[in-house]
Formats: C-alpha cells, structure tokens, sequence
C-alpha cells in the first residue's frame, strides 16, 4: 500500500541564484542545516528556488515525447552500446536485479556528460565520448544540453552546501565534478494493467551522488521509509525532487542515507521523466571522509569502476559484485 504525502522537506536556494560565494554565511549554514537533516532522514527532499526556466523544462519534456513517439525501426537505430552506455533502450531490455524478476516497463535513451573522442580522458574509461545524438526530433540536442548545464548549477550548489554539512570544506566534493561521469536517462512509462506484474522501473537505490528529477504530472514515484511503509512524491509546483545516491552515502560514512524507491505507472497515462545523475570523475575514490558510523563499511572504490559496474547490472549474464561492493540492486 502506498500513502500519498507531502511530508518531505522543501529546500528553497534562492539566496544562491547570484553565486555560491555573494550568498551570506549564514545562508550557507542553513542550507547545510536543511541538507543534513534531509539527507540524515530519508535521503530525499523537494528543491525550489533553482532558477531553472520553466520554458527550458518544458523544451526538454518536449523533446523526450517527441522522441519516444518515433517508431521502433527508428529508435532502434541508436540500440544503447554495451561498451560505454549510450543510445536507446527498448522496453523490456533489461531485466532488474541480475536477471531475476519481471523485466521493468520501460523504455529510454541514455546521455552521459559530452566530450569529445579526441579527449585523452577516453582512453582512461571507456564511459567516456561523444553522445549518440538522434536527428529527429532536430531540437533534442539543443534543449538537452541547456537543460544539463542549468542542473549543473542546482548540483554544485547541493554539493558544496553537503560538504558543509558533515564538516568538509565547501569544495570538497564540488572539487570531484571536473570531466564528471554525470549522465541522464530519458524514459517513457507505458501504463501498466491494474493486474499486471513487475514495475516501472522496480526498487533500487541510486548509485551516483545526488539525482534531480523534474516530477511528470502523472505521478508514480514512490519512496521507501526506514519503517518499509511506501510514500509517493508529491513535489511542490515548479520544484525539482532531488535524493542522495550511494556514493553521497558513502563518503559520509553512512550518515547520509541513500533510499529505495521504484515507479508504478498504473493511471492509463503515459508518463514521461528524464532524471539526471550526478557522477564524479572517473578517478575519484568513493571511500569514507569523514569517521563511518558504527557498523558502516565499505571498500574504497574509484567512481568508474564502480559505473562501469552498475551498466552490468543491467545484463542477466553480468553481476555487479566486487569485494563486498554491491551496485545497482538492493540486498535485501
């Protein structure tokens, strides 16, 4: 049974809008304040004040239908590449959970941050590269890449104000984000029968640092509690909903608590979303940074072998299990 609540916090950062540096001391320590008890609580929260136009969230909305609405034969010109996870996704492609389970009823195209094949950065990390972009519809790329660099502001703004949060200097996780493997996934949620088994997409936890999504009207996020009761988001008009992801949980050393949910579209609508995934670079250790809470341990990992780790969870004939790292399905 899922209750439908408000009840998560709404984090306003409009003092920000100006610069993360014009912004007053003690902005900056509340933001910290409201982040620690968000992301200590349930690890989801609604953020407003972003300054993000809403004409560049309908464009990006625009361009996802406007995509999926093209045929089959066509989407699957760009069938997602298995070496470094670009392209479409057709529905039913991947099976949760190392294939045990219902494949999830979705389809999607997955982006990750742009850069060129010339980049020495590539030969690092194969996650690395140029986007598959689609030529229709002919304004995708445009409305994409405005819509990414106004959510890497609302990002830096989250990580700085995290930093403070557990006593680290404001730029230490900000400092991660250069050449970042942030990407997005743009999905299409056909309604599922009242009957019908399986998931949207079925419960998980994000693995990355932070997630910002823009809700669809249609609804069908839903948001485990530590009490195992599920609620659905119910985000404020014009505000983001925003989690923390694995990664953020660990270099708090589980301070911060990264939260099952999952997607149930059973309204008789076509639900659309486009989530977008904050990565640090290839390179950067996930490992604690601040004294792990009694119990709480987890091997150093660097950020591209843990993504490239979490792509093969989606494979039936991969898992994603290396010294005690679990990614990309829940254990228990």
């Amino acid at each position: 049974m899922t209750a439908k609540t408000d009840e998560l916090a709404v984090i306003d950062v409009t003092a920000f809008l100006n610069g993360w540096e014009k912004a007053s001391d003690e902005d900056r320590a509340d933001l910290a304040a409201k982040l620690d008890h968000a992301c200590r609580d349930i690890g989801f929260f609604y953020l407003k004040g972003h300054g993000v136009e809403l004409e560049a969230i309908n464009a990006m909305r625009r361009a996802v239908i406007d995509f999926f609405s093209q045929s089959l034969a066509t989407k699957s010109e760009l069938t997602v590449l298995k070496d470094n996870y670009r392209g479409y996704v057709p529905l039913g492609f991947f099976t949760p959970n190392d294939g045990k389970g219902v494949a999830d009823q979705y389809e999607a195209f997955k982006l990750h941050y742009e850069i060129s094949a010339h980049d020495p950065i590539c030969a690092e990390n194969g996650l690395y590269g140029p986007n598959r972009w689609p030529v229709e519809p002919v304004d995708f790329k445009n409305a994409v890449l405005a819509y990414w660099e106004a959510l890497e502001w609302c990002g830096d703004v989250l990580m700085k104000g995290s930093a403070l949060a557990l006593g680290l200097d404001e730029n230490t996780f900000s400092s991660a984000f250069s050449k970042p493997l942030t990407n997005m996934t743009l999905l299409h949620y056909p309604p599922m029968d009242e009957g019908q088994d399986g998931f949207g997409i079925h419960p998980h936890k994000d693995t990355d640092a932070f997630t910002i999504l823009y809700p669809d009207p249609v609804g069908g996020l839903e948001i485990r509690k530590k009490d195992g009761t599920w609620i659905e988001a119910l985000a404020p008009a014009g505000a983001f909903v925003v989690n923390i992801g694995d990664m953020i949980e660990v270099w708090s050393g589980g301070r911060f608590v990264s939260t099952p949910h999952r997607v149930v579209n059973r309204t008789g609508r076509e639900r659309y979303s486009f989530p977008w995934f904050a990565v640090p670079r290839h390179d950067v250790m996930i490992e604690p940074l601040v004294d792990s809470l009694p119990g709480f341990e987890r091997p150093a990992i660097s950020s591209g072998e843990w993504s490239r780790a979490i792509w093969y969870t989606n494979y039936p004939d991969k898992e994603a299990v290396r010294d005690g790292v679990h990614v990309g399905s829940l254990r228990d």
